[in-house]
């Protein structure tokens, strides 16, 4: 979600200088600048409302897709365990950096995701 956020304020940060270039009066930039945080706002939550729908619907399926998420986080951990062990030279082996940095990334999305979108379920589902 981060990076959505970072792209949507980058896109209003673009549409601030058009704004401040094309029209003058200062009243008429701060609607047009609301106006332009409100449909991002909007569309933010609509995507948010997206992958929670997604989300649900993986867990109304079989056992697969409602074991796919912790799966691949159980997956995740263990490789990158074992590139911890790599790297300290309990085993000998070469991993190049980027498919280290890559590791990392999906490592941190995936817990990211996984567990932030659990604690919002329990919020929503009134902690259970």
């Amino acid at each position: 979600m981060a990076l959505l956020t970072s792209l949507f304020s980058k896109l209003l940060g673009n549409a601030d200088k058009v704004i401040d270039e094309v029209v003058t009066s200062q009243e008429e930039k701060l609607t047009l600048k609301n106006k332009l945080q409100e449909i991002v706002n909007e569309h933010q939550g609509i995507i948010e409302q997206e992958v929670t729908k997604r989300w649900e619907a993986d867990m109304q399926g079989n056992w697969l897709t409602k074991s796919i998420r912790p799966l691949v986080l159980a997956w995740l951990v263990v490789a990158t365990t074992l590139l911890i062990f790599i790297d300290a030279g309990a085993i000998e082996f070469v991993v190049e950096d980027k498919w280290v940095d890559l590791l990392q990334i999906v490592l941190i999305t995936v817990i990211g995701a996984y567990f932030g979108s659990r604690g919002l379920e329990k919020i929503k589902h009134g902690n259970k």
